[in-house]
């Protein structure tokens, strides 16, 4: 069973996989996911470990198409796959920010700022 989203697709497989990282999140994750969740942020509703398309995102904000990425130290050796993603993504309306783990578990309010002020601009088109 598929459902169809663009040139992505989401398959069953990928929700479970996805409800599987919701429960196996990093310190950083749950750290940010607290601050998030229940429009804690500006009234904004964020999602966790949500499909969209063939990928998985940390974070994603519909109302405004921002995906907020949490990257730990594999990330660095994994920047082409990151960038290929972040291309698709953009691609499909999708603004993306990206904060390492160290950034988010010291400077957390840098970080909410940060998220805040994506969520207040005007998208570009």
């Amino acid at each position: 069973m598929r459902e169809r989203l663009g040139e992505g697709e989401i398959n069953i497989s990928s929700k479970s996989f996805a409800r599987k990282l919701r429960s196996n999140s990093t310190d950083a994750e749950s750290k940010l996911w607290s601050a998030l969740k229940n429009r804690q942020l500006g009234n904004f509703k964020f999602r966790r470990q949500a499909p969209i398309g063939k990928y998985i995102v940390d974070f994603v904000c519909h109302e405004k198409c921002l995906i907020v990425e949490v990257d730990g130290g594999q990330h660095m050796e994994a920047s082409v796959a990151d960038n290929d993603r972040t291309a698709w993504l953009l691609s499909h309306g999708y603004r993306v920010i990206r904060f390492w783990n160290d950034q988010v578990l010291k400077e957390t309010d840098a970080v909410l700022e940060g998220i805040l002020r994506c969520l207040s601009e005007k998208k570009q088109r």
